[in-house]
């Protein structure tokens, strides 16, 4: 019988990018993931911070390359999305790149005071505040507005959220402003319309009736999000033609508009089929956009983009040892990891979401069928497809079994609420950061040591 790296070359092709098989155990990106499980243990989250760098370079070079070859006459600004991971270290990261930021909550703003105080951003870099604001978040936005933040642009998501401003904000040079406009939801979703954003039939209304005479503000951006995400669909398509149309139409009577924020939605690598032409898909927008501007006899806009996902998921993975073999039934084989997805990965719970499964070690052994089960005792923990197929194959062996989850990066961490209490009790696991010395040596630094029981206890109250 195949060996499992023979069964999975077969398959989908392997090794693929990022990945490659030495002495019978799998590196990521040149990482002995074996070497980190013996120095940290299981369950571990691991961050390699260059694939963060990466990405961004990535992107901006195929925005400059799209706006080259059409000879667009916007600007491409890349923002990143603060919501899909937080942390310190990957926010740092990603400005080394010379990128701007996005916020969606009240908490973002002291984050990025520190930031600028510690040298990582400066007063110049567009903020790009974004979502249903509470008072307190308005506050910090005029507060920051007034210290010198002068490239803050709060994006409307109502036209209440304009009073607050209109009422506070004193500047010598008018506050830039967004709106946002409530995109029409894919067809299959329950609800016609966006809770978030201006009808869009409103957009312009509003403008006139309370921001365009008033000489403290002026709208400079308009704002957009297709939930499907960026994808080669007739609904993108027909959505994205919809809102630049509206930008034409806006600009016309609003000579200042001039930047379109198309929000996030590029997609990351999820399974190991995954095949998804950014190339093709960044040209075709910048592309459609010159046209329709063009159309409508409207100067392009510059053009901003909010990737979370698409930042920080192909950083991170999680790894885990195999505790325990069951044989249920005579077709059901499940192997028992030292984690939990609700716990660990809530969006393999929560939204059906895969990720890259590849085993860690023993791939010269024959490969079988198997579902994956969490250690909670939730009848809904468990793993038992890929994106590309309908079962969980892994290497046939009665040897200490590690496997890897892949591609983790976003949002993981902070849904399952880092530092906090969890389903049966169940750890945070030891969080590792990886990065990359000048010599291309690895540096590895714990962010975060598994947790113990008296830090859960105490957020319990029992100590």
């Amino acid at each position: 019988m195949q060996s499992y790296e023979e069964f999975l070359d077969l398959s989908v092709g392997f090794p693929q990018e990022g990945y490659s098989i030495i002495d019978d155990e799998l590196y990521f990106h040149d990482l002995n993931l074996m070497e980190m499980i013996e120095t940290y243990g299981t369950p571990l989250r691991f961050t390699y911070l260059p694939m963060v760098s990466k990405k961004i370079q990535q992107a901006k070079l195929l925005f400059q390359q799209a706006i080259i070859k059409n000879n667009y006459r916007g600007d491409y600004k890349y923002c990143y999305c603060t919501k899909s991971s937080h942390f310190k270290h990957i926010v740092e990261e990603a400005l080394k790149n010379e990128i701007h930021l996005e916020t969606s909550s009240a908490f973002d703003m002291p984050m990025i005071e520190a930031l600028e105080k510690k040298g990582n951003l400066t007063k110049d870099t567009t903020i790009i505040c974004n979502g249903f604001k509470t008072f307190q978040y308005k506050q910090y936005i005029i507060d920051m507005l007034h210290d010198g933040y002068k490239n803050i642009i709060p994006v409307l998501d109502n036209k209440e959220e304009f009073n607050l401003y209109d009422d506070e904000i004193e500047m010598d040079t008018p506050c830039n402003l967004g709106i946002r406009i409530a995109a029409e939801e894919q067809p299959d979703s329950q609800f016609y319309t966006s809770r978030l954003g201006v009808r869009m039939e409103d957009v312009i209304d509003f403008y006139n009736s309370k921001i365009s005479a008033n000489p403290n503000f002026r709208v400079k951006l308009l704002h957009f999000f297709i939930n499907s995400g960026i994808s080669d669909t007739p609904y993108y398509w027909n959505e994205l033609e919809k809102y630049v149309t509206l930008y034409c139409k806006f600009k016309k009577i609003n000579p200042e508009l001039d930047t379109l924020d198309i929000g996030g939605g590029m997609p990351f690598k999820d399974s190991l089929v995954f095949d998804f032409d950014y190339e093709y898909m960044v040209n075709e927008i910048v592309k459609r956009i010159k046209e329709i501007c063009a159309e409508h006899d409207v100067v392009e806009p510059d053009i901003i983009t909010e990737f979370g996902k698409y930042t920080v998921a192909e950083a991170s993975g999680i790894l885990y040892k195999v505790l325990g073999r069951k044989q249920q039934n005579d077709r059901e084989k499940w192997l028992m990891l030292d984690g939990s997805f609700i716990t660990n990965l809530p969006d393999v719970w929560a939204l059906n979401q895969k990720y890259v499964l590849l085993p860690i070690n023993n791939w010269d052994a024959e490969y079988e069928r198997v579902n994956l089960g969490g250690i909670t005792c939730d009848g809904q923990d468990y793993y038992n497809q890929e994106a590309h197929m309908n079962s969980v194959f892994m290497p046939k062996t009665r040897k200490v079994q590690y496997l890897g989850f892949f591609n983790t990066g976003a949002y993981q961490e902070v849904l399952s609420g880092y530092g906090g209490i969890h389903h049966c009790l169940l750890p945070s696991p030891k969080h590792v950061i990886i990065r990359r010395n000048r010599d291309e040596t690895f540096n590895f630094e714990v962010f975060g040591e598994e947790q113990n029981s008296k830090q859960v206890l105490k957020i319990l109250g029992y100590v």
